[in-house]
Protein backbone atom coordinates (compact mmCIF):
# COMPACT_ATOMS: atom_id res chain seq x y z
CA UNK A 1 0.00 0.00 0.00
CA UNK A 2 1.36 3.51 -0.61
CA UNK A 3 1.43 6.25 1.03
CA UNK A 4 -0.95 8.08 -0.81
CA UNK A 5 -3.84 5.36 -0.61
CA UNK A 6 -3.09 4.99 3.40
CA UNK A 7 -3.71 8.67 3.14
CA UNK A 8 -7.03 8.26 1.33
CA UNK A 9 -8.48 5.35 3.62
CA UNK A 10 -7.54 7.35 6.63
CA UNK A 11 -9.47 10.32 4.91
CA UNK A 12 -12.40 8.44 4.15
CA UNK A 13 -12.69 6.50 7.58
CA UNK A 14 -12.50 10.04 8.94
CA UNK A 15 -15.19 11.08 6.85
CA UNK A 16 -17.77 8.06 7.63
CA UNK A 17 -16.79 8.58 11.41
CA UNK A 18 -18.05 12.11 11.10
CA UNK A 19 -21.00 11.55 9.03
CA UNK A 20 -21.91 8.82 12.00
CA UNK A 21 -21.32 11.36 14.70
CA UNK A 22 -23.19 14.04 13.10
CA UNK A 23 -25.62 11.56 12.76
CA UNK A 24 -25.78 10.62 15.99
CA UNK A 25 -26.29 14.42 17.04
CA UNK A 26 -29.07 15.27 14.84
CA UNK A 27 -30.86 12.01 16.26
CA UNK A 28 -29.83 13.76 19.40
CA UNK A 29 -31.18 16.89 19.07
CA UNK A 30 -34.36 15.89 17.11
CA UNK A 31 -35.45 13.94 19.84
CA UNK A 32 -34.43 16.92 22.71
CA UNK A 33 -36.59 19.21 20.46
CA UNK A 34 -39.77 16.73 20.43
CA UNK A 35 -42.38 18.42 23.05
CA UNK A 36 -45.83 17.69 23.60
CA UNK A 37 -48.33 19.66 21.07
CA UNK A 38 -51.45 21.29 20.51
CA UNK A 39 -53.79 20.74 23.47
CA UNK A 40 -50.91 18.98 25.17
CA UNK A 41 -48.25 21.28 25.02
CA UNK A 42 -48.90 22.22 28.64
CA UNK A 43 -47.15 18.70 29.46
CA UNK A 44 -44.12 19.68 28.41
CA UNK A 45 -42.38 19.28 31.37
CA UNK A 46 -44.14 15.55 32.38
CA UNK A 47 -41.37 12.88 33.16
CA UNK A 48 -42.10 11.36 30.12
CA UNK A 49 -39.77 7.79 29.48
CA UNK A 50 -40.34 6.92 33.70
CA UNK A 51 -40.74 3.34 34.00
CA UNK A 52 -44.49 3.01 34.96
CA UNK A 53 -45.97 6.19 33.66
CA UNK A 54 -49.55 6.39 33.24
CA UNK A 55 -50.34 10.38 32.80
CA UNK A 56 -49.07 13.60 32.78
CA UNK A 57 -50.84 16.67 35.16
CA UNK A 58 -50.50 20.08 35.38
CA UNK A 59 -52.13 22.00 37.63
CA UNK A 60 -53.02 25.43 37.83
CA UNK A 61 -54.04 27.58 41.55
CA UNK A 62 -55.26 30.83 40.04
CA UNK A 63 -56.62 32.21 43.47
CA UNK A 64 -57.63 31.77 46.72
CA UNK A 65 -55.76 32.57 49.93
CA UNK A 66 -53.25 30.85 52.31
CA UNK A 67 -54.36 32.32 56.18
CA UNK A 68 -51.68 30.99 58.65
CA UNK A 69 -51.96 32.13 62.60
CA UNK A 70 -53.51 35.88 61.83
CA UNK A 71 -51.79 36.45 58.77
CA UNK A 72 -53.80 35.97 55.68
CA UNK A 73 -51.86 36.12 52.07
CA UNK A 74 -54.71 35.97 49.20
CA UNK A 75 -53.34 34.14 46.11
CA UNK A 76 -53.24 36.57 43.32
CA UNK A 77 -50.96 34.93 40.98
CA UNK A 78 -50.71 31.69 39.36
CA UNK A 79 -48.76 28.55 40.97
CA UNK A 80 -48.42 25.57 39.25
CA UNK A 81 -47.95 22.12 40.16
CA UNK A 82 -46.89 19.78 37.52
CA UNK A 83 -45.44 16.05 37.20
CA UNK A 84 -46.95 13.13 36.27
CA UNK A 85 -48.50 9.95 38.04
CA UNK A 86 -47.58 6.12 37.93
CA UNK A 87 -51.26 4.02 38.96
CA UNK A 88 -51.29 0.62 40.12
CA UNK A 89 -53.47 -1.45 41.01
CA UNK A 90 -53.80 -4.55 43.61
CA UNK A 91 -55.52 -7.59 41.51
CA UNK A 92 -56.18 -8.89 44.89
CA UNK A 93 -57.68 -6.13 46.30
CA UNK A 94 -58.88 -3.73 43.63
CA UNK A 95 -57.44 -0.90 44.99
CA UNK A 96 -55.59 1.85 43.06
CA UNK A 97 -52.74 3.51 44.28
CA UNK A 98 -51.21 6.67 42.75
CA UNK A 99 -47.30 8.07 42.86
CA UNK A 100 -46.41 11.27 42.04
CA UNK A 101 -43.36 11.66 39.81
CA UNK A 102 -42.45 15.68 39.68
CA UNK A 103 -41.75 17.49 36.71
CA UNK A 104 -38.94 17.02 34.05
CA UNK A 105 -36.87 19.72 35.01
CA UNK A 106 -37.60 19.74 38.58
CA UNK A 107 -39.79 22.64 38.60
CA UNK A 108 -42.89 20.67 40.55
CA UNK A 109 -44.26 23.55 42.50
CA UNK A 110 -43.12 27.00 40.74
CA UNK A 111 -42.02 29.19 43.06
CA UNK A 112 -44.22 32.37 43.40
CA UNK A 113 -43.85 35.32 45.93
CA UNK A 114 -46.99 36.55 47.25
CA UNK A 115 -47.24 39.73 49.16
CA UNK A 116 -48.11 39.43 52.36
CA UNK A 117 -50.83 42.57 53.23
CA UNK A 118 -49.15 45.07 56.23
CA UNK A 119 -46.11 43.77 55.21
CA UNK A 120 -43.08 44.23 57.65
CA UNK A 121 -45.14 46.68 59.88
CA UNK A 122 -47.55 43.59 60.82
CA UNK A 123 -44.73 41.28 61.19
CA UNK A 124 -41.96 43.36 63.33
CA UNK A 125 -42.26 46.38 65.71
CA UNK A 126 -38.25 48.08 65.87
CA UNK A 127 -38.91 48.54 69.71
CA UNK A 128 -39.28 45.32 70.50
CA UNK A 129 -35.77 44.67 68.98
CA UNK A 130 -34.15 44.18 72.24
CA UNK A 131 -30.28 44.08 70.32
CA UNK A 132 -29.16 47.18 69.53
CA UNK A 133 -27.71 46.79 66.03
CA UNK A 134 -30.56 45.04 64.69
CA UNK A 135 -32.91 47.83 65.95
CA UNK A 136 -31.01 50.43 64.32
CA UNK A 137 -31.00 48.15 61.08
CA UNK A 138 -34.84 47.69 61.69
CA UNK A 139 -34.91 51.06 62.07
CA UNK A 140 -33.04 51.88 58.58
CA UNK A 141 -34.99 49.52 56.73
CA UNK A 142 -38.78 51.17 57.59
CA UNK A 143 -37.06 54.56 56.81
CA UNK A 144 -36.28 53.65 53.06
CA UNK A 145 -39.32 52.30 52.94
CA UNK A 146 -38.50 48.91 52.43
CA UNK A 147 -40.95 47.03 54.08
CA UNK A 148 -42.69 44.94 51.73
CA UNK A 149 -42.61 41.21 52.52
CA UNK A 150 -43.58 38.35 50.23
CA UNK A 151 -44.24 34.55 51.36
CA UNK A 152 -43.15 31.82 48.91
CA UNK A 153 -44.27 28.34 49.17
CA UNK A 154 -41.90 25.65 48.37
CA UNK A 155 -41.81 21.80 48.52
CA UNK A 156 -40.53 20.86 52.08
CA UNK A 157 -39.69 17.20 50.60
CA UNK A 158 -39.16 15.06 47.05
CA UNK A 159 -41.89 15.09 44.42
CA UNK A 160 -42.95 11.36 45.82
CA UNK A 161 -44.19 12.57 48.94
CA UNK A 162 -46.70 14.31 47.18
CA UNK A 163 -50.04 12.70 47.49
CA UNK A 164 -52.91 12.61 45.12
CA UNK A 165 -56.10 10.86 44.69
CA UNK A 166 -58.33 11.44 41.57
CA UNK A 167 -61.18 9.35 43.24
CA UNK A 168 -61.42 11.57 45.84
CA UNK A 169 -61.37 14.49 43.55
CA UNK A 170 -63.95 13.58 41.72
CA UNK A 171 -66.03 12.51 44.40
CA UNK A 172 -65.30 15.26 46.95
CA UNK A 173 -64.57 13.06 49.72
CA UNK A 174 -61.43 12.70 51.02
CA UNK A 175 -57.90 14.17 50.77
CA UNK A 176 -57.71 15.01 47.15
CA UNK A 177 -53.67 16.48 47.36
CA UNK A 178 -51.08 15.88 50.13
CA UNK A 179 -48.10 18.67 50.32
CA UNK A 180 -45.86 18.92 52.24
CA UNK A 181 -44.50 22.78 52.09
CA UNK A 182 -42.50 25.24 53.71
CA UNK A 183 -43.20 29.17 53.15
CA UNK A 184 -40.18 31.24 52.43
CA UNK A 185 -41.26 34.99 54.43
CA UNK A 186 -38.20 37.51 52.56
CA UNK A 187 -37.48 40.90 53.04
CA UNK A 188 -34.29 43.10 53.56
CA UNK A 189 -35.04 42.55 57.45
CA UNK A 190 -36.05 38.70 57.23
CA UNK A 191 -33.26 37.68 55.40
CA UNK A 192 -33.95 34.38 52.15
CA UNK A 193 -33.61 31.99 55.32
CA UNK A 194 -36.77 32.94 57.23
CA UNK A 195 -39.53 30.10 56.95
CA UNK A 196 -42.82 28.24 58.55
CA UNK A 197 -41.87 24.84 58.44
CA UNK A 198 -38.40 22.77 56.86
CA UNK A 199 -37.66 19.82 55.58
CA UNK A 200 -37.67 18.15 58.73
CA UNK A 201 -40.78 19.42 60.29
CA UNK A 202 -42.52 20.30 56.88
CA UNK A 203 -46.37 22.21 56.70
CA UNK A 204 -48.76 19.50 55.38
CA UNK A 205 -51.34 20.29 53.52
CA UNK A 206 -54.48 17.68 53.32
CA UNK A 207 -56.56 19.63 50.74
CA UNK A 208 -59.46 18.13 49.91
CA UNK A 209 -62.61 18.94 47.07
CA UNK A 210 -64.84 18.06 50.20
CA UNK A 211 -65.44 19.22 53.75
CA UNK A 212 -62.40 20.54 55.88
CA UNK A 213 -63.14 22.14 59.18
CA UNK A 214 -64.77 25.59 58.12
CA UNK A 215 -64.37 25.39 54.80
CA UNK A 216 -66.21 23.82 51.58
CA UNK A 217 -64.77 22.37 48.63
CA UNK A 218 -65.46 21.44 45.27
CA UNK A 219 -64.50 19.34 42.45
CA UNK A 220 -65.30 22.05 39.74
CA UNK A 221 -66.83 21.26 36.20
CA UNK A 222 -65.00 18.19 34.65
CA UNK A 223 -64.61 17.83 30.87
CA UNK A 224 -62.99 14.63 28.65
CA UNK A 225 -62.30 15.76 25.03
CA UNK A 226 -60.00 14.05 22.83
CA UNK A 227 -58.12 12.35 25.42
CA UNK A 228 -57.71 15.34 27.70
CA UNK A 229 -59.21 15.58 31.22
CA UNK A 230 -59.57 19.27 32.36
CA UNK A 231 -61.28 20.17 35.53
CA UNK A 232 -62.30 24.06 35.79
CA UNK A 233 -63.15 25.81 38.51
CA UNK A 234 -61.96 23.28 41.09
CA UNK A 235 -61.54 24.26 44.58
CA UNK A 236 -58.91 22.72 47.33
CA UNK A 237 -59.78 23.46 51.31
CA UNK A 238 -57.78 22.30 54.20
CA UNK A 239 -58.77 23.77 57.52
CA UNK A 240 -56.91 21.13 59.56
CA UNK A 241 -53.19 21.39 58.95
CA UNK A 242 -50.99 22.71 61.78
CA UNK A 243 -48.01 25.30 61.24
CA UNK A 244 -44.98 25.63 63.32
CA UNK A 245 -42.84 28.60 64.95
CA UNK A 246 -40.80 30.26 62.00
CA UNK A 247 -37.38 29.72 61.59
CA UNK A 248 -33.77 31.68 60.42
CA UNK A 249 -35.42 35.21 60.33
CA UNK A 250 -33.32 37.82 60.57
CA UNK A 251 -30.05 35.94 59.86
CA UNK A 252 -27.83 35.96 63.35
CA UNK A 253 -30.15 37.60 65.02
CA UNK A 254 -33.16 35.02 64.69
CA UNK A 255 -32.68 34.03 68.05
CA UNK A 256 -34.04 37.85 68.82
CA UNK A 257 -36.77 38.14 65.58
CA UNK A 258 -37.72 34.33 65.60
CA UNK A 259 -39.48 35.27 68.54
CA UNK A 260 -41.41 38.66 67.14
CA UNK A 261 -42.47 37.41 64.19
CA UNK A 262 -44.14 34.25 66.51
CA UNK A 263 -45.72 36.50 68.44
CA UNK A 264 -47.32 38.68 65.48
CA UNK A 265 -48.22 36.17 63.10
CA UNK A 266 -49.18 34.09 66.10
CA UNK A 267 -47.27 30.82 65.52
CA UNK A 268 -47.19 28.04 66.45
CA UNK A 269 -50.65 27.78 65.06
CA UNK A 270 -52.45 24.15 65.61
CA UNK A 271 -55.70 22.45 63.86
CA UNK A 272 -58.51 24.84 62.77
CA UNK A 273 -56.74 27.81 63.14
CA UNK A 274 -55.11 27.57 59.72
CA UNK A 275 -56.95 27.78 56.34
CA UNK A 276 -55.82 27.42 52.70
CA UNK A 277 -57.99 28.00 49.51
CA UNK A 278 -56.92 26.95 46.12
CA UNK A 279 -58.84 27.59 43.07
CA UNK A 280 -57.99 26.62 39.55
CA UNK A 281 -57.74 23.94 37.00
CA UNK A 282 -56.83 20.68 36.74
CA UNK A 283 -55.40 19.35 33.57
CA UNK A 284 -54.75 15.35 32.88
CA UNK A 285 -53.84 12.94 29.83
CA UNK A 286 -52.07 9.94 29.45
CA UNK A 287 -48.72 9.66 29.07
CA UNK A 288 -49.27 7.90 25.57
CA UNK A 289 -51.60 10.83 24.48
CA UNK A 290 -48.74 13.10 24.82
CA UNK A 291 -46.25 11.40 23.36
CA UNK A 292 -48.24 10.91 20.11
CA UNK A 293 -48.68 14.52 20.19
CA UNK A 294 -44.68 14.99 19.76
CA UNK A 295 -45.23 12.76 16.41
CA UNK A 296 -48.02 15.68 14.99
Amino acid sequence: MTIKQGFTRRRMLAVSVALVALAGLVGSASSALATPKGKFAVFADCPLGTSGLTACVYSQTKSGEVTIGSTRVPINQTIVLQGGIIETENRETEVVTQEFVGAKDGNTLAKVALNVPGGLLDLVKCEEISNFLERIACELVFETGATEVTATTELAAPASSIGINEGNILGESGTALSLPVKVKLSNILLGEACYIGSNEHPVVLKLTTGTSGTLKGSAGHINVIGGLLTDTESKLVDNTFEAPKVNGCGGIFSSIIDPIVDGKVGLPSGEGKNKAVLEGTLEQASNKKVEESEKE
